[in-house]
């Protein structure tokens, strides 16, 4: 990448954090008939990532941050890992391991409390920007992160370039169904076991659950007619069960919006049949550029859809697309050696034509 444009990029990036802005990440869970599992999710933002595929191979050495910026938690990686990364950086912020446990940071304004670095222990410490690659790494599946949540912190500490504290959260997936939400209040790493699979932005995730209480009557079911000082009234049109269903693209609307479709489609008979149906899924949270836009001194955000991902948990596959490309790509991680040493980045800037059909 351009070093100026990146250099700006992250100025651009620091502007955005100060101003605490939105932005729309929303992730789910499918299962499919034959009880095969994915996970999808959304990555929103008002100004470049440059994200690439990187792919981590086993027994690779990592060294957290720490406290002043020394050595932090260490440690060699037991799986291998394929992702998304942002800005070159040999980190995930969403992949899937080679156990079948995919996971994704998500922006997290308001709320994201960390650790005080000179509270812990330095070769404990992780900044926020790393848990997520720690875990893909080290685990196998939520029961064994969540077991291993209190042999870490996640302090607070400025991301070098940016010059703020990135405010994030986490959820993860696994193949057996778990899936567990962790975010840093009051300094402090709060799991919580997600039975609904959804996940978005703030307030955090208990709040989220309680909103659901508004909207107990959304239904798929089409609503009968009434009477009204004897006069029929029918449905103005089809849809009428979910009137109300809240469409801006707040995280409260799209927790609710990805939970009231994935709760109710017709489940896929298998994994390649709820690929399909998870990329559909995607497709209602997609943002195009220029339906949220954000002044910051002066200065005008679009932010949008840059990439989506679904992770296939039970076979192993990691699918991709994005704006320029929305055709899904795929990589198979039973099919990558994982025991070859080195950090493998791939650009997926690509733009895809359109298919020209002769009749």
């Amino acid at each position: 990448m351009n070093t100026f444009l990146k250099k700006l990029s992250l100025c651009l990036l620091s502007l955005l954090f100060i101003g605490q802005t939105a932005l729309a990440c929303t992730s789910f869970q499918l299962v499919a008939a034959d009880g095969s599992r994915v996970y999808g999710r959304t990555m929103e933002f008002q100004f470049e990532l440059y994200s690439d595929v990187v792919i981590i191979p086993q027994k690779s050495l990592f060294i957290a941050t720490g406290p002043s910026y020394q050595q932090g938690a260490t440690w060699v990686s037991k799986y291998g890992v394929v992702g998304m990364n942002g800005f070159g950086k040999p980190l995930v912020i969403d992949g899937l391991n080679e156990k079948g446990m995919a996971g994704g940071i998500l922006y997290f304004p308001g709320h994201a409390a960390y650790a005080n670095p000179n509270g812990v222990d330095s070769k404990k410490a992780l900044a926020p920007w790393e848990f997520m690659t720690w875990a893909l790494q080290n685990f196998a599946n939520v029961n064994e992160l969540k077991a291993a949540l209190n042999d870490v912190y996640i302090i607070n500490i400025e991301q070098p370039d940016l010059k703020v504290v990135p405010p994030l959260h986490y959820v993860f997936h696994d193949a057996s169904g778990g899936v567990l939400v962790v975010e840093p209040i009051n300094g402090k790493l709060i799991a919580t076991d997600n039975p609904y699979g959804v996940m978005t932005n703030s307030p955090p995730f208990d709040w989220h659950v309680n909103n659901l209480g508004n909207y107990v009557k959304l239904n798929p079911m089409e609503p009968n007619s009434i009477k009204v000082y004897g006069q029929t009234v029918e449905p103005i049109s089809t849809g009428a069960g979910f009137l109300g269903m809240p469409g801006d693209s707040t995280s409260p609307s799209r927790f609710i919006r990805a939970l009231t479709y994935s709760a109710t489609m017709v489940p896929a008979a298998n994994a390649d049949e709820n690929i399909r149906l998870a990329e559909h899924l995607l497709h209602n949270f997609d943002i195009p550029k220029g339906s949220i836009r954000t002044s910051i001194n002066k200065n005008v955000f679009m932010e949008y859809t840059q990439w989506s991902v679904i992770s296939d948990l039970n076979n192993r596959r990691f699918y991709f697309s994005t704006y320029n490309h929305p055709g899904l790509r795929m990589l198979d991680l039973k099919e990558i050696d994982f025991t070859k040493l080195g950090v493998v980045t791939m650009p997926i800037n690509q733009t895809q034509q359109a298919v020209k059909l002769i009749p």
